[in-house]
């Protein structure tokens, strides 16, 4: 457990490094950001095997103040029952960045997203973080083998 929590710390201060520290390669950033444009689309349709698409087998899923999800069938089933208990719930993507590993089989993705959804039908919003390592499997497919969600903001009502 102590050298997964040490993986993620060192993942996130990477992941925090300036731009210019490690310029990505274009295509694979590309990629990158084009996949989990991907499952983001599949958050926002609802649909879980969408939203897992680019998903490890093995992944971890983490979001501060909950239990770590282990396996992307799990990941898949939270997600569903999520969907289904907030049909109002909609990702906006604010920033994001990719730094690729020299040797070009591993990436860290960083982005910063609003989170809108509803309580007892009033519109509440929050800014999170989200930030995923991923990894060009033997197949050529880059997939998240880890992430990371950190609430930036308290839930609140949403003006307008």
């Amino acid at each position: 457990m102590l050298k997964r929590f040490a993986l993620v710390s060192i993942a996130v201060g990477i992941a925090c490094a300036p731009a210019h520290a490690a310029p990505a390669s274009a295509p694979i950033e590309t990629k990158i950001r084009s996949e989990v444009a991907a499952e983001i689309a599949g958050i926002n349709a609802r649909d879980p095997v969408k939203a897992t698409a680019y998903e490890a087998d093995d992944m971890m899923f983490t979001e501060c103040g909950l239990p770590a999800v282990f396996g992307r069938e799990s990941y898949r089933e939270g997600l569903a029952m999520t969907f289904k208990r907030e049909a109002a719930w909609h990702l906006s993507l604010v920033d994001e960045g990719v730094v690729v590993a020299a040797a070009g089989n591993e990436a860290i993705y960083r982005s910063v997203y609003d989170e809108d959804s509803t309580r007892s039908g009033v519109p509440y919003t929050h800014k999170g973080h989200y930030v995923a390592g991923l990894r060009r499997d033997p197949d050529g497919v880059w997939r998240i083998h880890w992430s990371v969600v950190c609430w930036e903001t308290p839930s609140h009502k949403k003006d307008g």
